[in-house]
């Protein structure tokens, strides 16, 4: 049987982990899965190791498509993420209702954090584009390498914490007050491609095939991802 290794960012992992599962079930491949952070794997996969399957943002797929490292004509878009708020377990849940609420929260938390993927990069956009980015600089804790927001707000060393939806669910500690409102919601689209350098690029294309399909729509929800349909 063919295996196939698959590098992924953090957001991605549950889904691409049960649908290998599911996939390993009717097709003569399995699926081997690794999940890091996003900027590690695109480094890695610049850097010549040797993998498959690649499921990034899309932009990090597509700069390393630009790159001449993964296969343009196998690109695929996977899945959709929203940015969602978390606080530690019991704490006092602010209001999400609105553009105004959300702001009055960022103001007003001793101490916040989010990723320093494509979720991250654009909240940074949004708080000054509020005038806030500077006077919150003191209060924003940035996550170490491979440590998910999730685990800083469950330890009590951050009060209002913005992640994927996706990588906060399940995590003890936190209480998920829900995703951003629509007028402020950053959508993050998870795309797939085959590696330039894969033996298996027939099989690779085939997975991803079957990861694009709206059959998976339910388990994508399961893990609070969308499908792209």
């Amino acid at each position: 049987m063919t295996t196939l290794k698959l590098l992924s960012s953090m957001a991605p992992r549950a889904v691409l982990s049960a649908a290998s599962v599911l996939y390993k079930e009717n097709h003569a491949a399995s699926i081997a899965t690794e999940a890091a952070g996003g900027v590690d794997v695109a480094r890695r996969v610049a850097a010549g190791e040797a993998v498959d399957i690649v499921v990034l943002s899309s932009d990090a797929i597509d700069k390393l498509i630009d790159g001449g490292h993964l296969s343009g004509s196998s690109r695929v878009d996977l899945m959709n993420s929203e940015i969602a708020v978390a606080v530690p377990a019991g704490a006092e849940r602010p209001s999400l209702a609105d553009e105004a609420s959300v702001k009055a929260a960022v103001a007003a938390a001793p101490s916040i954090s989010y990723s320093t993927g494509p979720s991250g990069r654009y909240l940074e956009t949004l708080f000054d584009r509020w005038g806030l980015l500077e006077s919150l600089r003191s209060r924003i804790v940035v996550p170490p390498p491979g440590v998910p927001v999730a685990h800083l707000v469950a330890r009590g060393e951050v009060r209002l914490g913005f992640q994927q939806l996706s990588e906060l669910l399940g995590v003890k500690g936190i209480d998920i007050v829900g995703a951003l409102p629509a007028p402020i919601q950053q959508l993050t689209t998870f795309t797939g491609a085959v590696a330039r350098s894969s033996a298996s690029a027939d099989s690779a294309r085939g997975f991803l095939e079957f990861l694009a399909s709206s059959h998976l729509d339910e388990l994508k929800r399961r893990h609070g991802m969308a499908g792209t349909h």
